[in-house]
């Protein structure tokens, strides 16, 4: 037996457990989406442009994507529930300097540190689930991480919101401290300690080098190639970088006696099937959560309580199909809820295709439902499938690479589809924005500036009121067609990712030749349901 855990506690007490480690897992989701209700605050307070926002958002997803992987595998040597505490423990810490950031650097560096919290919590929560359950109570208790993963996501702007307009945004993250207190206390009482007791206690640090500066190449590429230009020497550099390292590691996996990741995860079909389902999910979701709160608070007004709230209607379809998910994937194999789900969420998109300046909200809430729909159907199969059937040695590993797909897909989504948006909302402005008179220095920083931002009103402040409500409705106009076109682009990218996850994961959601299956599985038998 690879795998040494304390005796199971009783059926109540392993519920509870689960509540604490959701409840961890849930800080991180809520961290990765209570932030973009909050953007145009932090943008009036720190006078910030669109590119510096951005890092403040991605800070956080960027280290956690980039370090989950080294903290699977530190919890499966040193301990599955060490890891999150030490988790909760960093969280926790690391949002005092977010909290009092004097300026938007402090605040990007706050955040990217609380990222380390996040990259020890999110496998370890997930890979603390099969040591406790199996059998339909297994799947009930990965369908309710999933939910509480989305609550955090879909509720946490509305959260947010309240927070940012009643007590300012800093409570974002003094709010950390007592719930990571709580929850500590409570994975420290219920919650068996979990570790591959035959894993080697030496460390791939040139894999985790190599695959944490290739994370870090890309998405900053991503992230400042609006700005620079695509061809600038810095952006092409940080793509061959990309490249280069990614190759590096894949070799050094290859190689190294004690790997990072053990690459034979990757002849489970099923495995890597359902890791494309889950960035893609995440790559869509992030994406247009980031888009439309901005859309909705800038291009229309609202408060950013009401954005939130807006945003609400997507909770609503992902906790209507996360147990439909559970049940088509406990009955037909992850690999058809998936796949319905991706299609359906591509629908939402296509509808979002059309948004405009004077779109009902009606209509928003109606397209955010059929997204949500289908990432609840998802959402379930794709973590039970990726942590739920590997063999129970790399179940940590596993999570760990399971969740750098979430956060390297949801800081892709934040990074390309804002890029998608402010070249179309360049385009479409440009005439009328270079034809006002103002200088190349002001039309710079009104194409950098969030639309209706305090740095966008002082770049137009020198012109009429007449050509300024001119320049101020052809870049609302511009951005909310932008906004449009991209939510177009993403349904077809999803569309596309669908049909490669069909590829890749197998008719019955089973692992062929080396299969999680046909290894031997260390789990005791239980089928209990809540």
């Amino acid at each position: 037996m690879n795998e040494s855990s304390s005796s199971n506690p009783a059926v109540a007490h392993r519920w509870v457990s689960l509540a604490a480690i959701c409840t961890a897992a849930g800080m991180v989701w809520l961290a990765f989406g209570d932030l973009g209700v909050a953007i145009p605050q932090i943008a009036d307070e720190f006078r910030s442009n669109l590119s510096s926002l951005q890092w403040v958002n991605n800070a956080f997803s960027l280290v956690t994507g980039a370090l989950v992987i080294a903290a699977g595998k530190f919890g499966d040597l040193f301990g599955r529930r060490r890891m999150l505490q030490v988790g909760i423990v960093l969280l926790a810490v690391f949002s005092v300097p977010a909290a009092l950031a004097p300026d938007v650097g402090w605040l990007i560096l706050g955040r990217g540190l609380m990222g380390i919290g996040g990259a020890l919590i999110l496998p370890a929560s997930l890979a603390l689930i099969p040591p406790e359950f199996s059998g339909k109570a297994e799947t009930a208790a990965f369908g309710i991480w999933q939910a509480v993963a989305w609550g955090g996501l879909s509720i946490g702007p509305a959260l947010s919101g309240v927070i940012a307009d009643g007590l300012g945004w800093r409570w974002l993250f003094w709010i950390n401290l007592p719930l990571a207190a709580v929850t500590l206390v409570v994975v420290r009482a219920t919650t068996p300690e979990s570790r591959d007791e035959e894993a080697s206690r030496t460390i791939d640090w040139l894999g985790l080098l190599s695959i944490v500066f290739a994370v870090f190449a890309l998405l900053y590429a991503l992230t400042e190639g609006p700005s620079v230009g695509w061809g600038s020497p810095l952006i092409v550099a940080l793509l061959v970088a990309t490249v280069v390292l990614s190759v590096a590691w894949w070799r050094i996996e290859r190689r190294v006696r004690q790997p990072l990741v053990d690459l034979d995860i990757f002849r489970i079909r099923a495995y890597n099937g359902a890791l494309a389902a889950n960035l893609t999910m995440n790559f869509t979701f992030a994406g247009l959560s980031f888009l439309l709160v901005l859309w909705l608070e800038n291009a229309r007004g609202y408060s950013a309580v009401e954005a939130g709230v807006l945003m609400l209607p997507a909770t609503i379809g992902v906790f209507l199909c996360i147990p439909l998910g559970g049940r088509l994937q406990n009955r037909r194999g992850g690999r058809l809820p998936s796949v319905m789900g991706l299609l359906m969420a591509g629908a939402g998109l296509f509808v979002l295709g059309f948004l405009g300046t004077r779109s009902s909200m009606e209509y928003l809430a109606v397209a955010l439902v059929i997204i949500g729909l289908g990432l609840g159907l998802v959402s379930t199969p794709v973590a039970n499938t990726a942590v739920g059937e590997v063999p129970i040695d790399l179940v940590g590993t596993a999570a760990g690479v399971f969740k750098m797909s979430s956060m390297l897909g949801g800081a892709l989504g934040v990074a390309v589809l804002t890029a998608i948006a402010r070249e179309r909302t360049s385009q479409d402005a440009a005439a009328v924005i270079e034809a006002s008179g103002l200088t190349p220095a002001d039309i710079s920083q009104v194409r950098q500036a969030l639309v209706n931002s305090s740095s966008f009103r002082d770049a137009i402040a020198s012109l009429p009121p007449d050509l300024r409500h001119t320049v101020v409705q052809a870049a609302t106009e511009a951005f909310s067609s932008g906004v449009a076109d991209t939510m177009a682009v993403t349904a077809v990218l999803t569309v596309l990712a669908t049909v490669a996850v069909l590829f890749l994961w197998p008719r019955r959601g089973k692992a062929d030749g080396t299969t999680a299956d046909s290894a031997p599985d260390d789990r005791p038998d239980s089928s209990d349901t809540p």
